[in-house]
């Protein structure tokens, strides 16, 4: 029978001590970049938050782990914005935050604290609707109506941006957003005659 090898390392041994270290490496690693960065670590209770809706500025605690989507609609009762996929697939859910577009149900209401939060709420009022709203009621680029406030955010954020865009920029802006009753022709239509949007 041979002699044990005691400087040998059995597979077993070497995945406990690889698996481990990197571990610790990573955990290391990890405290390094909040210590440098100076990020917050929150919860897993409630937390305060301040989100500027529309103008008007909202204070209410919420756990870490609720979504835009959830904050705007359950807690404040801003109920234009609409949950559907509930995965960031759709648009429907479709906010103007800081300027760009975002999916409300895949950011946390904790990463919109303090910036600028626009929903269809924002736009117009029954008695004068803004001229998004007014293209797609004259071309019929509405059905249901879930996907409706996701394509008119969508599609005022690009006109804010290129108040004269191009077919295919239409369609680029407005690929994140699907409409199951099938009205894109009609949405590329209200979009590009769209006039009187101003610049953001």
């Amino acid at each position: 029978m041979a002699p044990k090898d005691d400087s040998s390392v059995s597979r077993r041994d070497f995945l406990r001590s690889t698996g481990v270290g990197g571990l610790a490496v990573g955990l290391v690693g990890q405290a390094d970049v909040r210590a440098g960065q100076g990020v917050r670590e929150v919860g897993p209770g409630a937390v305060p938050i301040r989100l500027t809706i529309n103008g008007r500025r909202h204070e209410l605690s919420v756990e870490p782990r609720v979504t835009l989507l959830d904050a705007v609609r359950h807690r404040l009762e801003i109920t234009g914005v609409k949950r559907v996929c509930d995965r960031g697939s759709c648009g429907a859910c479709t906010m103007i935050v800081d300027g760009r577009t975002v999916y409300a149900c895949s950011i946390l209401a904790i990463e919109a604290d303090g910036r600028e939060i626009r929903t269809v709420e924002s736009l117009g009022t029954e008695a004068a609707l803004h001229p998004v709203e007014e293209a797609f009621c004259a071309h019929d680029a509405l059905m249901c109506g879930f996907c409706t406030p996701g394509f008119v955010m969508a599609t005022t954020a690009l006109l804010e941006r290129e108040p004269n865009p191009s077919p295919d920029a239409v369609r680029r802006a407005l690929d994140g957003n699907i409409c199951r009753c099938g009205t894109y022709k009609k949405v590329v239509e209200a979009a590009l005659a769209t006039k009187g949007v101003r610049r953001g």
